[in-house]
Order: C-alpha cells, then sequence, then structure tokens
C-alpha cells in the first residue's frame, strides 16, 4: 500500500493499492485517476497503514481510499463501512470526511 498526507488545514490522507499507480478507470460518468503525484507516497505494511489511519481519523484528517487492500485496511480500523464503498470497473475506492 501507498500513502501520502497532503498537509493543509485539514489533512487529506490519500492511500491507494501499489499496483494501482498511474492508473485510470472510467464507468458511467464515473472517473478513477489514480496519479503519481496525488497517492504515490510512501511503501508502507498493512499494519502500519493501520496506525497512520488511526492516527490521522483522531487529527480530524479527510481520506482518499483506492484498491481492495486499502480499502479492506480502512474498513478494519472502522473508518468506512462496506456501504461508503463504491466501484469503478471493479475497483473500489472510498471518500472519508470525519
Amino acid at each position: 500500500m501507498l500513502i501520502k498526507i497532503h498537509k493543509s488545514y485539514r489533512d487529506v490522507v490519500a492511500i491507494c493499492d501499489s499496483e494501482l499507480i498511474g492508473k485510470y478507470f472510467e464507468e458511467e460518468g464515473f472517473q478513477l485517476d489514480i496519479k503519481e503525484s496525488f497517492y504515490k507516497g510512501k511503501e508502507v505494511s498493512e499494519e502500519k497503514a493501520k496506525e497512520i489511519v488511526e492516527k490521522m481519523s483522531r487529527e480530524d484528517a479527510t481520506f482518499n481510499i483506492v484498491g481492495e487492500k486499502s480499502i479492506k485496511c480502512a474498513t478494519e480500523t472502522g473508518i468506512i463501512s462496506e456501504e461508503g464503498v463504491k466501484k469503478v470497473q471493479g475497483i473500489p475506492f472510498a471518500l472519508v470526511l470525519l
């Protein structure tokens, strides 16, 4: 998994499965553009990703999450539920505003 934290008045945490970086998906007017400039951050293990997600959720961050492993991680930490996950061409994604 790749995690990149964009610092602003409210931090934005971008999380994606490594194999999706640089890819583009489109279906029925929805687009997923997994740009390196936004998503390519530090490669982390699932456990480290969970630590970061839990820490950043306490700091009132927002999250952009793409990919099976990344969504699973976010679901397991409790920041999203299955109902909050959408798919484009079978690729799951979620946006979280806490």
